[in-house]
């Protein structure tokens, strides 16, 4: 069978503390826990981990490991149990049991005795599922930007997995809250809530819940970062005369002076009239005018718009002819 190097398993060298081997481990096993883990053969990963921190984690263990290492299975050499070992387990292809525990490497060294208490992840994994931590839920929460701008709180309802004692999922539960938006927030920004996901199995604490921000689409207003942007349309005459325009904004109305010969296109900006920034300051808000032509008219307005375009002699395509 093949020698099983733990310290390699679990990303750590041999003269590593117990302190190194235990951070080592907990982060594995968050990685390929099988309830969380979408890793390619997350299981196994996840069983060699246990098996890995069964024998590192206990003293014993790992001095009775450290002194068969010098037998070369660490180098690539097919492995072969020492004097005295062979009796204790099996012999085999070096894979995880049938009862998809430890595997025979483990068991040609420990045999079942190692094995802790009957569990099949060990004693050290019994004694860390008792406490595990709950999982964590995401979802994505639509805000209008009028929200953005309130000190108020938001109601939101969303599913959280339940599991039994054993740690296998029974379910899921509607969980509600009532959240305030913080000030600043940004369309795509990710917001942790501690200790309001699942709730943990055996004591352990409470995962956490991650709200998404999404901006819900204004009929006014486009969003550039904390500015915004409105369309202001104009009849002709009132890009030509100019005028004054009653405009909305995300906390009430403002008055637009459009001076004469404006252009469609061009923006005038409204300091401060914008969404917050982290620090409580808003951005701006820029009208963009936009000259829009009746889509009707009659013949005498036809004649007036005729006498108008003799008058003014106006191309607006001479740059054509440059």
């Amino acid at each position: 069978m093949d020698f099983k190097d733990y310290y390699k398993i679990l990303g750590v060298e041999p003269t590593a503390d117990d302190k190194a081997i235990k951070t080592a481990y907990r982060k594995l096993a968050r990685k390929y826990h099988p309830d969380v883990s979408k890793e390619r053969d997350a299981e196994n990963k996840f069983k060699e981990a246990n098996e890995a921190y069964e024998v590192l984690g206990d003293a014993a263990k790992r001095a009775e490991y450290d002194e068969i290492r010098k037998y070369g299975g660490q180098h690539g050499r097919p492995f072969q149990a020492p004097p005295g070992w062979e009796s204790r387990g099996g012999a085999g292809g070096g894979g995880f049991g049938a009862g998809g525990d430890f595997s025979d490497f483990f068991s040609s060294i420990f045999g079942s005795a190692g094995r802790g208490n009957g569990n099949p992840f060990g004693r050290a994994q019994q004694q860390r599922s008792a406490g595990r931590r709950g999982q964590d839920v995401e979802m994505e929460l639509a805000v209008f930007l009028e929200e953005t701008l309130a000190n108020e709180s938001k109601q939101i309802s969303f599913q959280v997995p339940q599991h039994n004692a054993h740690g296998q999922r029974t379910g899921d539960t509607t969980k509600t809250l009532n959240v305030k938006i913080p000030a600043g927030v940004t369309d795509g920004e990710r917001i942790r809530l501690k200790g309001q996901g699942a709730p943990g199995v055996g004591g352990g604490a409470n995962g956490d819940l991650y709200l998404v921000i999404r901006f819900a689409p204004h009929p006014l207003f486009d969003v550039e970062g904390h500015d915004l942007i409105i369309t202001v349309p104009l009849a002709p005459w009132e890009a030509a005369l100019g005028t004054k325009v009653e405009m909305p904004t995300l906390t009430g109305k403002v008055n637009l002076t459009i001076r004469p010969d404006s252009q469609s296109g061009q923006r005038l900006r409204i300091k401060g009239m914008g969404l917050a920034n982290k620090q409580g300051q808003r951005g701006d808000l820029y009208a963009q005018l936009k000259v829009v032509m009746p889509t009707q008219s009659d013949a005498a307005t036809r004649e007036l718009w005729n006498k108008l375009s003799e008058k003014a002699g106006f191309n607006p395509r001479t740059q054509w002819s440059k």
